[in-house]
């Protein structure tokens, strides 16, 4: 494994699937170990992967508190970007807010297709709409990590969710739903069940967003939200493999 600039993780593959690059983004207040085995189990296929560790993250929950919703898109079009130099195609993929991201990615860029896991794309806590008058008297609430139905996980969020970062993440959902429509390419959705931090609006939005035809939901029934460390995370692994592979193959309608 090498490591880039902009990336948490980054595969040069091998092999026919090395001209196949992937992004692969964790999402808000979390960190790049959330998506660690989804990124290796692709790289082990010997697909090109980067995991990009988005601005505000695995440092505190301050410093995310300080951080605008476009640097954490810049940081997953930068490692497309790369991707784009050093491959044929490229998928964007991510967790939550992460695969708001890829969303957003495919909509703006020459993305092939996404694979998402419980995107986020509406809040349901109604005192979220006040958020940008509430951060100058609350700066922060307690932390959504960690919602994982398979014991012994962790996947390294902020042990407190900063309220200035989630008016951020209420633009960045708008922004990104307005896009929705623009994507012509297969997505892929992954949906937990039970899932007590994105509400299924959130899924309804998407639905309502992306093209009927383009868009595919397969259903998670043993996990929470961080699905890709719960018990359905094998699900999401080689879902997401014959998925790309359909889509380099030419067949991915």
């Amino acid at each position: 494994m090498a490591t880039s600039s902009t990336a948490a993780f980054s595969s040069p593959g091998h092999g026919e699937r090395a001209r196949i690059g992937i992004v692969v983004s964790h999402g808000f207040t979390g960190s790049p170990v959330s998506v660690m085995a989804w990124a290796q189990h692709l790289a082990d296929l010997g697909f090109s992967v980067r995991v990009p560790l988005l601005p505000g993250h695995q440092t505190s929950w301050q410093e995310l508190a300080a951080t605008p919703w476009q640097a954490w898109y810049e940081e997953v079009a930068n490692a497309y970007q790369e991707l784009r130099q050093e491959t044929d195609l490229q998928i964007a993929a991510g967790l939550s807010m992460g695969g708001t991201l890829a969303l957003r990615l495919t909509a703006c860029e020459d993305v092939k297709g996404a694979v998402v896991v419980n995107p986020g794309l509406t809040i349901d806590d109604p005192r979220a709409r006040y958020s940008g008058l509430m951060k100058y008297v609350i700066r922060s609430v307690p932390s959504i990590g960690n919602s994982i139905k398979k014991e012994g996980m962790d996947e390294q969020a902020y042990s407190r969710t900063p309220v200035a970062a989630v008016h951020q993440l209420r633009k960045l959902f708008r922004d990104t739903t307005a896009l929705l429509p623009r994507i012509d390419v297969p997505v892929l959705a992954f949906r937990s069940s039970v899932d007590p931090i994105v509400p299924e609006s959130s899924m309804d939005a998407l639905r309502a967003g992306v093209p009927q035809d383009s868009l595919k939901v397969v259903a998670l029934t043993n996990s929470y939200h961080v699905a890709t460390m719960d018990h359905d995370a094998e699900t999401i692994f080689s879902g997401t493999a014959d998925f790309v592979d359909q889509l380099a193959a030419g067949g991915g309608r």
